[in-house]
């Protein structure tokens, strides 16, 4: 059964949907950079540094001062590994934070996460994007739960484990096909979707830059496409040691994605990325 929009419309709050109109107003006009703010002990790259509110809002203060244009704020890893939390310990990291957060930083937040629960009261915080990991596709509550809230939302291809046989494109477009589906049969509106190819979640490294590669199958779709690949390992030499990836790595990853049709990209490091995307913008536009 297809949901009532007008229904829908009236959960989403007035400013909600102002900063998320203004956000997806901004797609196709320029590269767009999402700030990454991990409120979390244990995310691969910054796990720990952001973790009590205080840091976490010093964090999300420098990530608007740096130019980002979202915040996607997040309060449980998904790194390779991660040990997984209850929705109610992703709410007690995450509701001493969002609420002052969308009140005192004039930009669109995102929240990561793949629980119903955690989105629809990071959406009453002030969250205008819901970003799931899983695509609408792990809590069967989170297709109703974009519907009601009015969010947009990042449907992320992802997958329980690692096969190196399989076909990863079609994998992707096979996933997608089926969050499409979710999302249609709970009324989201498609102009309200993102489509991220998942870099790092149950692919190889063969098929991770496989996937961004082959950006082209997806946009098919007609739909922005978001990319997270900063300071992951798989940016490093074969062989190298658990060691941060360089910005230029992701720079240099960013940019090809960019070059073949992404949109948005996640990052740790904002300023460079701004500043990166002025001249890359500067030059596709000419």
């Amino acid at each position: 059964m297809v949901a009532d929009v007008s229904r829908i419309e009236a959960h989403g709050s007035p400013a909600m949907a102002a900063r998320r109109d203004r956000f997806l107003a901004l797609l196709g006009t320029r590269s767009i950079v999402m700030g990454i703010l991990n409120i979390t002990p244990d995310s691969f790259s910054d796990g720990g540094k952001f973790f009590s509110p205080g840091a976490a809002m010093r964090q999300a203060k420098k990530l608007a001062e740096d130019g980002a244009d979202i915040i996607d704020a997040g309060a449980e890893s998904t790194r390779p590994g991660h040990t997984p939390v209850s929705a109610e310990e992703e709410l007690a990291r995450i509701e001493p934070v969002l609420g002052e957060l969308t009140r005192s930083i004039d930009l669109p937040f995102s929240i990561d996460t793949s629980k119903a629960k955690v989105a629809r009261r990071a959406v009453e915080l002030g969250a205008s994007v819901i970003n799931d990991v899983w695509g609408l596709q792990k809590d069967p509550a989170m297709p109703d739960t974009v519907a009601e809230t009015g969010a947009a939302a990042v449907l992320m291809h992802n997958r329980e484990g690692v096969d190196r046989d399989i076909n990863i494109v079609a994998d992707m477009l096979r996933f997608f096909d089926k969050s499409l589906r979710l999302a249609s049969g709970a009324g989201i509106p498609l102009a309200r979707l993102i489509l991220d190819p998942g870099i790092g979640f149950g692919k190889s490294r063969a098929q991770n830059f496989t996937a961004l590669a082959s950006l082209a199958a997806l946009k098919d779709y007609g739909l922005p496409i978001l990319i997270g690949v900063s300071r992951k390992s798989l940016l490093a030499e074969p062989g190298a040691g658990p060691v941060e990836t360089s910005v230029v790595r992701t720079l240099a990853a960013n940019l090809a994605c960019a070059a073949n049709g992404a949109s948005i990209f996640r990052v740790h490091d904002v300023a460079e990325h701004v500043a990166a995307f002025k001249v890359f913008d500067a030059i596709a536009r000419h």
